[in-house]
């Protein structure tokens, strides 16, 4: 019977999700001005003693990441846990209103460990970033609660993270659908990264894979120190 009652509610839930992501869903970047990216707008962390190659490849327009519980920190002297982690320093931001996009894939049996991280914060916080998205056996959530998504494994879901620091806001969408709003936490200065990193209780292996990366920006303030074109960006669905 308790078999029989998970299975009912996996599925479910599973129903509903794919109601909710298909009916709600709307454009998060209809607004924003897309900037350009490519490999010299990022850098890969990595475990210090080894190569890039050994943690991260890039084929077929995807990025994948994976990390072991054993592997070292990204630098001897650091007391974190194990990465491999995109950092998109190229777009270090001190203001404005900021979007990240890309599609994400979470293999089962990757669990305890954050997939994507807007990093930055108040030092008179206790942590160093605004906003984590992490994956606990399956379910997506903002550090460790509350719930985003469950049953993300084994499937390609697109991710939106807006980033309102003047507005002090940060937004989550899936596939379209805005599944998390909450307030920001502060700092001077941002940066997105994406990729895998080990929290509390990790599992030994760890892997994200993610495409069709875009940064987006909403702001007021000049832009000329990119000494790059901007591309407007048009709405994809009808309204």
């Amino acid at each position: 019977m308790a078999i029989i009652t998970h299975y009912l509610i996996t599925c479910l839930v599973n129903v509903l999700a794919f109601f909710v992501l298909h009916t709600c869903a709307v454009d998060p970047t209809e607004g924003f001005v897309e900037l350009p990216f490519n490999t010299s707008y990022y850098y890969i962390q990595k475990p210090y003693d080894l190569k890039v190659s050994d943690r991260y490849s890039f084929e077929n327009g995807t990025h994948r990441l994976w990390v072991y519980s054993t592997d070292k920190p990204l630098a001897k002297s650091s007391p974190t846990r194990p990465r491999s982690e995109v950092i998109i320093n190229g777009y270090n931001y001190t203001s404005g209103i900021w979007q990240f996009e890309g599609y994400a894939y979470v293999p089962s049996g990757t669990s305890a460990v954050c997939i994507f991280q807007v990093f930055g914060a108040s030092p008179n916080a206790t942590i160093t970033t605004t906003l984590m998205l992490r994956v606990y056996d399956g379910t997506l959530k903002y550090y460790t609660d509350p719930v985003i998504l469950p049953q993300i494994y084994d499937r390609w879901f697109k991710v939106n993270v807006i980033h309102d620091m003047d507005g002090s806001k940060t937004m989550v969408y899936i596939d379209g659908v805005k599944l998390y709003e909450g307030v920001g936490r502060g700092g001077e200065f941002h940066f997105f990264k994406f990729g895998v990193y080990a929290q509390k209780n990790e599992t030994y292996y760890m892997e994200s894979r993610w495409k069709g990366i875009r940064i987006f920006n909403k702001t007021t303030t000049p832009m000329d120190h990119y000494h790059q074109k901007h591309h407007h960006v048009k709405p994809r669905c009808p309204h």
